[in-house]
């Protein structure tokens, strides 16, 4: 099974066990991310969202943060005695896909809510 999710304004396809790497995501190492925002969910039977699938999640575990190797950024104008030099490492979060699910977990009966 399969899904595409939305994070950091990218769309990726993602299967149970996966290693994924996103924008820098605001949760400590070996916390748990829950994404919501599940736009297809593949199997033998394919769930479209429009433009989300309600109730459809996505669960992963934060292996790590870090920053991606420099980037370097030069410009030059010839004859005008222009040169800049700027670097950039944009950071990331590393994650491990663990669970696709289609649906909400169901919520307990309306019985033992009646029985207290």
């Amino acid at each position: 099974m399969y899904a595409i999710i939305e994070t950091g304004g990218k769309q990726l396809k993602v299967e149970e066990g996966d290693t994924i790497f996103v924008e820098k995501l605001d949760v400590e190492a070996g916390e748990t991310v829950v994404f919501d925002k599940v736009l297809f969910v593949g199997d033998k039977t394919a769930k479209i969202g429009n433009p989300y699938i309600k109730g459809a999640t996505v669960t992963a575990k934060v292996e790590k943060q870090g920053k991606e190797k420099k980037v370097t950024i030069y410009k030059y104008n010839p004859k005008k005695h222009y040169h800049k030099k700027q670097g950039h490492r944009q950071p990331y979060t590393k994650l491990v896909v663990e669970k696709i699910a289609k649906t909400a977990p169901k919520a307990p009966k309306a019985e033992a809510a009646a029985a207290e």
